[in-house]
């Protein structure tokens, strides 16, 4: 269950495209299969659409079904897990593991444009919790829509979802 206890107004990036308004709610950990890396910001284009492959190879060599893709932001070293939603059991097997987004109170929006304007959507929940007086507690992830066919001819469509961790207190 999400609850929104206070949201902002819509925001635009310099390149034009739109982050959704900034919303504070409480939210359940969602089970995700994953694997786990350490990147450098410029390797995160490479990284998180290998490791999401990975999981699904997996997932399909062991006949299960995944849901969205999904990259968690541990901490500022760029400690990730990139993986796929899975809300049934996982075989144990190499690489591949059981993990969760965090659960908790946090802050959101919803990205609308090309992965490589994500950093928008990311400074605008940063400045909008500085100037609300709201706390990031460290991690912080992205959920991507799946893909859609019109996304290849307008990417100012492609939907992805931004959570960042809040203190509660």
């Amino acid at each position: 269950m999400v609850m929104v206890c206070f949201s902002a107004a819509f925001e635009h990036d310099r390149l034009g495209m739109t982050s959704g308004e900034v919303q504070v709610s409480h939210v359940p950990g969602i089970p995700v299969a994953v694997i786990r890396r350490h990147a450098r910001a410029s390797e995160l284009p490479r990284v998180v659409p290998e490791g999401c492959g990975a999981v699904w190879n997996y997932l399909r060599a062991h006949q299960l079904k995944g849901g969205r893709n999904v990259a968690i932001y541990w901490d500022g070293s760029i400690r990730l897990e990139v993986g796929v939603e899975l809300d049934q059991p996982l075989p144990d097997g190499g690489d591949i593991v059981r993990s969760a987004t965090p659960a908790g109170p946090v802050a959101s929006t919803t990205h609308f444009g090309p992965y490589h304007t994500l950093g928008a959507a990311h400074a605008a929940i940063r400045e909008w919790c500085t100037a609300h007086g709201h706390q990031l507690a460290g991690p912080n992830w992205e959920i991507y829509g799946h893909w859609q066919a019109d996304w290849d001819a307008d990417p100012s469509r492609i939907r992805t979802a931004v959570f960042y961790q809040l203190t509660t207190g």
